[in-house]
Order: structure tokens, then C-alpha cells, then sequence
């Protein structure tokens, strides 16, 4: 399934110095202020240029998109507008909420600790985390909780869980939402997707690398491939280049998103990044750099249930298959994500937007990847 690809990062790229107030200390940042489109895919930009016109004409305030063939950027740019008050323009540079991109984040720390021998995908998570309850209806695992087969409850139907302004300082304080709630299933019986199953995945990790998750993301999986954009969405702290998040009434008028804190959920849904920064975690993962290729074949494949087979679902450990490609969604309060990799061609999109849903009036994205595919 997991081809080796040529181990070359990004090329051609400005890194000037600045303080990354978010991080709270100097970083070099990778500047994509002037990506020449390739002419190599020139019909396929265009293609894809379109597909993105179809959003701004349904009223998106702001897109983003990235492409990457070969291990190299080919494409990106930005649509509209990052700020509508301010008449601030989309820019490759522009940060935006990427919601559920967290969770294959997430499960690439997962994977480095697993193969340093820190966890064990199948014991009870309380040896990780003794204060979690232990539920009534079964023992949860990591590898449950990766594949969303733990029986963790996902958000309220109302959705009010959805819009926390409570800030938490520490992801373990963060599972008070959730721990004492009965689970919804027995564990292993079925898949039921659950940002709560991810939330105390992450402070699994925590726990076991006796770094806080931030922390741990940041040393372990970010610096490595050089994801200078992505950060964690404290909303008290300067963040350069971030978008306005937007939602849109019910009677069809744009307003200012209401304010939430996700600190609560950072391991499921609670980072900023560019569509560029998401090209180079694409090829990061799949070109072998950060985790083994045996690792990698672990987490794209559904999980092994107690009776040895495959579960019946086309989610491994903390990534989704779209026909021959891998990748998320993610959805948050202003913003939506589409994030694919092609491992076969080497090719990478990433496709996000400052508007709740954003993505949803299009389904025509999904075909992006494939006019990059079949031009390479």
C-alpha cells in the first residue's frame, strides 16, 4: 500500500525570523508569500480554480488552497477574503481553524510513541490515565479510541458542547466535559465517531511522554516537518496571520462566529494552520521521515477486532480513505477543512475555508486531487 518516495522537503522556500507569539519563543516560519502556480499542471489549476469559484460564489468569505505533486508546492493561493470588516485578502499565509486535521495529528504522535515503546494500543487506557473512570460496559483502548470504536460519546445533539467558552490550561482538566458519561456502546461493537475519544487520547499521550500535549505535538511531530504555521487556537494570544471565523444565519446573512475556547479539545479539533503547512504533513508522513511504513500501514488500516478481523469501515487509526486516498475533514466554529494524500502519486490537497460548512456546497472538491493525479 505504502510506497518509499524520494525523501525531499519542500524546496524554494523564504524563512525569515520572527517571535511566534503562540509558541512563546523565536521560530523560523516558512514564507509562501509568491508560490508561482506550476505550468506543469496549468490545466489543472485552472480546473481546480473553478471548483474554488464555486464557493466564493456561494458566499464563502475566504479559501485557501494548496497543492503539492513530488514532494514540491506547485500551488497556493488564497480567495477572498481572511477578514471581511478589515478587507483583508486571503493569502497562503492566512491561518484558519482546521478542526478535525487534529485527529491524524494526533495519531502520528500516537505512532512515534508507539514505536518508542511508550504505549500499548491494546491495554486499558487506565494504565495511562488511572483517574478515568473505568465504564461499566468495557474496557477502552487506545486503539479503540483512535478508530472511534470505544463507545465515547461524540458532541450533545443540541450542539451546545460544540461552543465551550471555558478555558482549560491543561488538556487532562478538559475531560471534565465528558469522563463521567456513560458510554453510548460497548466497546468494540461498532464505530461511532467521537472528538471525545480523541480529546482523551491526547492526554494518553500526554501522560505517557510526561510532556504536555502542546508540548509533545510541537517537539515531536511540528518542528520535525518543518510545520511552522500550524498552532494550537488560544484565543488570548497574538497570532499572526489569523483568519476571522465566520457562520452564516439561517436566513442566509453572514455574521462574526460566537466566540469559543477550544483548549478543551485541541487533540480533536483545536489547531491553526495553512493549507501549505497541511501539504507538508501529507508528504512528512507518507515519505517514511517521521514514522516507520509498517507504523503508517497501522493507522490507514481499520482496526483488528477482539475476533481478529477487520472492522467493516473506512477509518483506521485516526485517518479517513477516500478511494485511493487518505486524509480528514475537519469542521469547527468558522471554519472547514478538506485534507487528501495520494500515496500511489505523490500528490497532496489541502482545501480550507473561514465559514462553518464551507466545503459542504461543493462536492465537486473531492476531484482536485484527481486533475493533479492524472496530469503527474
Amino acid at each position: 500500500m505504502i510506497i518509499q518516495i524520494r525523501k525531499i522537503l519542500l524546496a524554494g522556500l523564504i524563512l525569515p525570523f520572527f517571535l511566534n507569539i503562540a509558541w512563546g519563543q523565536p521560530a523560523f516560519i516558512d514564507r509562501f508569500d509568491s508560490v508561482t502556480p506550476s505550468s506543469e499542471y496549468e490545466s489543472a489549476i485552472e480546473n481546480a480554480r473553478e471548483q474554488i469559484q464555486v464557493l466564493i460564489d456561494n458566499g464563502a468569505p475566504g479559501v485557501s488552497i494548496a497543492v503539492g505533486v513530488d514532494q514540491q508546492l506547485v500551488w497556493a493561493e488564497g480567495f477572498g477574503y481572511a477578514n471581511i470588516e478589515n478587507r483583508t485578502p486571503v493569502t497562503p499565509l492566512t491561518k484558519f481553524r482546521v478542526g478535525s486535521i487534529a485527529k491524524p495529528m494526533t495519531s502520528i504522535a500516537m505512532a512515534l510513541l508507539y514505536e518508542q515503546g511508550l504505549l500499548d494500543l491494546d491495554a486499558p487506557i487506565q494504565e495511562y490515565v488511572s483517574y478515568f473512570p473505568v465504564k461499566e460496559k468495557g474496557a477502552v483502548t487506545l486503539r479503540l479510541l483512535a478508530s472511534h470504536r470505544a463507545g465515547i460519546r461524540h458532541y450533545l445533539p443540541d450542539g451546545s458542547d460544540f461552543l465551550i467558552t471555558k478555558h482549560y490550561d491543561d488538556a487532562k482538566d478538559g475531560l471534565e466535559v465528558f469522563m463521567d458519561d456513560p458510554l453510548i456502546a460497548v466497546p468494540g461493537d461498532r464505530y461511532s465517531y467521537s472528538s471525545y475519544g480523541y480529546n482523551l487520547l491526547g492526554v494518553i499521550l500526554q501522560e505517557a511522554s510526561g510532556q504536555d500535549y502542546v508540548s509533545l505535538m510541537r517537539e515531536q511531530v511540528f518542528s520535525p516537518l518543518s510545520l511552522t504555521a500550524t498552532v494550537a487556537d488560544h484565543t488570548d494570544y497574538i497570532i499572526e496571520d489569523r483568519a476571522a471565523p465566520y457562520t452564516r444565519r439561517e436566513d442566509g446573512l453572514l455574521r462574526n462566529a460566537p466566540y469559543v475556547d477550544n483548549s478543551y479539545k485541541i487533540p480533536s479539533g483545536g489547531f491553526l494552520s495553512t493549507p501549505s503547512d497541511l501539504v507538508k504533513f501529507g508528504f512528512g508522513v507518507f515519505n517514511g521521515s517521521i514514522i516507520k511504513n509498517e507504523t503508517l500501514e497501522l493507522l490507514l488500516s481499520p482496526p483488528i477486532m477482539s475476533n481478529g478481523e477487520l472492522a467493516d469501515q473506512n477509518y483506521g487509526l485516526g485517518w479517513l480513505q477516500f478511494g485511493e486516498w487518505y486524509g480528514h475533514t475537519g469542521g469547527s466554529v468558522g471554519g472547514h477543512t478538506l485534507f487528501m494524500v495520494h500515496p500511489e502519486h505523490d500528490v497532496v490537497l489541502a482545501v480550507v475555508c473561514n465559514l462553518s460548512n464551507c466545503l459542504s456546497v461543493n462536492p465537486q472538491l473531492l476531484e482536485i486531487g484527481d486533475f493533479f493525479v492524472n496530469e503527474n
